[in-house]
């Protein structure tokens, strides 16, 4: 640690060298609004108690010099600082128009300003259209921009502007590890980035337990207590004003109704203010015994407010941000936030056509307590930040570098998630049924669809579509969210593409069968398809005896048999998508012939075709049945029949049954010897009457190494079904497919 102070200490002395042993950094620190300020104040203060290395110049801008909106630079003065330069940049209307105007009076008035100023480098903040004017001002000037809170990822314009400014900023000070990666992938040079955390952080975490009592009651009234009311705050979204405007009037009814005692804070300056302002006086907010509607709080006391609310609502990127510090449930409402890092203290409302979604949000997040979040910051920004600056070197080129690295994803609550269940449509084309179902996140069948499977192509294709629109209609009234369809067939599967290249002889017509694009045309809905076999390992995977486990294989037993092959975690299918055909390893040269054309296939023994024909035999030469048996004259000789025979001591019966039980087991102990699997899963209907059979061959016949493997019977109901589910939920829950 000495080591790497001294090193820090030895660079920050060449660099004070090469830009001159008497020259102070001179900064300029523009502030545009109440909300930039609480991040640039504690910067501001650092800079100032610094004086031997730093200049301190403040602009303020914006909505700081507008009474309408709190006349907010007091604040500025009262904390000490002397301010070089105010503009009245602001063009009154509230619209689109006007923010364009201010830009462009702010753009016309900035030059002057910075000529006299002439800082060595500017601070801007965040993703204000005032702060687009001042980084185009100082990018054209040659001055070097120092950006806050850049590679952050939220909705409406601000997101442009947000990266706008990034493409003009020489040095970014970024919040989260997520917005440094996006900064990285939006080619900033990774030398000019210093993830510091938010500088509100530094302020934030040493304020909760001064004294709030007096703060609460003179904002909300003498007989309020903590925990016990709501602080909304909501700002027009200006790419969708008329649809922010009316969640806006939503809020109001929701908090209305809900009853409780709550802090207004009036909207920003963005376009769309007015129109909200309006709806505000509209519903009698100002006036109202429940509500205190207030154009600007203190920094200081806001935290307070928040920090021991029952809850914050509205799309203000404090809640999703500052007040994660505090625990304190928010209800994030509409798109304004989306795409930002969250802790679990924030629930989303993304869309509301009635007040009843924010109100229940409101009955759910209302007095609970999360644990704190730490996403933003740990209250040491400022320090980073002011050893950032000492380090800039101004005999730097001005020209930026750039580099091409990956993104990273984000997941957060949502309300509808909450109140809808995810679930999948779940599809299984067997030899005989066809079968629809939704399926839930938990492997839950909610509800299931039989019929014959059709024989034709074009009468199959109907009838899948017909249960799947039925299906998915069904899902709304049963509170289910469909995520996709997944479907499991018979036959090699191009997964890919969506695509049955050829079918075994069960299922007729089904060669070079696009499924994908039909049904998710009809559906507006992604679809995966896969093998039957490969279907059951997913299931295994996702729900079985697989989940958790690195390398394994499912053979089923059913009609034929099939199989998947799961290694290190991954389904495999193989360069020409014929990976675990299982069913086909050769366990004898002149075994029976099988129904892919070759002979002394495991499904030309084991499988129920094989059995029903070894059954029938016994059946014509009058040796199946034995006493305790009987058969109707129009009853079709079964596989069942056969493990009835056997079970009741027809000696010949239980020589086929052992016979295909050996099969089975050979067919085992090869895939033993070439994947090495830790577990192998029996699944399907004569799973439990071959597992017996296949331990004892894999202790006769395997190689020692091998033989401690676990052999189980898969516990569940419906592998097919779950396994088609789950090619659509493991894509939901990202996992790689």
């Amino acid at each position: 640690e000495v080591y790497f102070k001294n090193l820090s200490k030895q660079k920050q002395k060449e660099v004070m060298e090469k830009n001159g042993n008497n020259h102070k950094l001179r900064v300029c620190v523009a502030t545009c609004n109440r909300a930039d300020y609480s991040k640039l104040a504690p910067i501001m203060f650092g800079i100032k108690a610094e004086p031997q290395f730093f200049e301190l110049d403040v602009v303020v801008l914006g909505s700081h010099l507008i009474d309408d909106y709190g006349n907010t630079y007091r604040m500025i003065e009262q904390d000490d600082f002397d301010i070089h330069t105010r503009l009245h940049t602001i063009v009154r209307g509230e619209d689109e128009a006007a923010m364009v105007e201010s830009v462009g009076l702010a753009l016309v008035k900035l030059p002057d300003v910075l000529n006299r100023l002439k800082p060595d480098i500017m601070i801007v903040h965040g993703d204000r259209f005032d702060a687009l004017a001042l980084a185009t001002s100082a990018a054209l000037m040659n001055i070097r921009i120092l950006h806050i809170e850049g590679g952050e990822v939220s909705g409406t314009i601000d997101d442009s502007i947000r990266h706008a400014i990034t493409k003009l900023a020489h040095y970014h000070v970024c919040c989260t590890r997520s917005a440094e990666q996006h900064l990285i992938a939006m080619c900033e040079d990774h030398d000019r980035i210093l993830l510091a955390g938010c500088p509100s952080y530094d302020k934030l975490l040493s304020a909760k337990n001064k004294d709030y009592m007096s703060i609460i009651r003179m904002w909300l009234g003498e007989d309020v207590k903590t925990r016990d009311y709501i602080v909304a705050l909501q700002h027009p979204v200006t790419t969708d004003i008329k649809h922010s405007i009316k969640m806006f009037e939503l809020t109001l009814d929701a908090l209305i109704s809900f009853n409780k005692r709550t802090l207004v804070l009036f909207p920003n300056v963005d376009a769309g203010s007015k129109e909200m302002v309006r709806v505000m006086r509209k519903k009698g907010i100002e006036h109202h015994p429940n509500f205190r509607a207030v154009k600007h709080v203190p920094f200081d006391q806001f935290i307070q407010l928040v920090a021991h609310a029952g809850c914050m609502i509205g799309n203000s990127s404090c809640g999703v941000r500052e007040v994660g510090a505090f625990g304190t449930p928010v209800i994030n409402l509409g798109t304004r936030q989306t795409g930002r890092e969250t802790g679990e203290n924030v629930l989303h409302v993304r869309d509301a056509d009635t007040q009843d979604k924010i109100l229940h949000a409101l009955q759910l997040q209302f007095g609970k307590q999360y644990p704190c979040s730490k996403i933003y910051g740990d209250g040491n920004a400022v320090p980073r930040i002011l050893k950032f600056l000492k380090s800039i070197d101004l005999k730097e080129p001005l020209q930026k570098k750039f580099c091409f690295p990956p993104v990273k994803d984000n997941i957060s609550q949502d309300i509808d998630h909450i109140l809808e269940t995810q679930s999948a449509l779940a599809v299984d084309l067997g030899g005989t049924n066809l079968r629809v179902a939704i399926v839930s996140m938990k492997g839950e069948i909610v509800k299931k669809y039989t019929q014959l499977n059709p024989k034709t192509y074009e009468d199959r294709l109907e009838l899948i579509l017909k249960m799947c629109i039925e299906a998915a209609s069904e899902a709304v009234n049963v509170n289910c969210r469909i995520l996709g369809v997944g479907i499991s067939t018979g036959g090699r599967v191009n997964p890919r593409e969506g695509i049955v290249l050829h079918s075994t002889k069960l299922i007729q017509e089904w060669s070079s069968v696009d499924l994908r694009t039909p049904i998710s045309d009809a559906l507006h809905l992604p679809v995966w398809v896969d093998n039957d076999g490969n279907c059951a390992a997913l299931a295994e995977r996702k729900f079985g005896h697989g989940k958790g486990i690195e390398n394994f294989v499912t053979l089923i037993t059913g009609t034929g048999i099939g199989g998947g092959i799961v290694h290190q975690h991954e389904l495999i299918h193989g360069s020409s998508f014929c990976a675990a055909e299982l069913g086909h390893i050769v366990v004898s040269l002149d075994g029976p012939e099988c129904l892919c054309g070759s002979q002394g296939c495991i499904e030309a023994y084991a499988s129920g075709i094989a059995l029903q024909r070894e059954a029938k035999k016994l059946h014509d030469e009058d040796l199946l049945l034995v006493e305790g048996m009987s058969m109707k004259k129009e009853e079709v000789v079964s596989a069942a029949h056969l493990i009835q025979a056997a079970k009741l001591g027809n000696t010949k019966a239980d020589s086929i049954l052992r016979t295909a039980g050996t099969a089975l087991g050979l067919g085992v102990v090869n895939i033993l010897h070439t994947m090495n699997p830790s577990l192998v899963i029996l699944s399907g209907v004569l799973a439990s009457h071959y597992v017996n059979a296949v331990k004892d061959v894999i202790n006769r016949q395997a190689l020692s190494s091998v033989k401690t493997v676990d052999v189980v019977v898969s516990n569940l109901a419906d592998p097919a079904l779950l396994g088609a589910a789950s090619l659509v939920l493991d894509y939901t829950t990202r996992r790689i497919y």
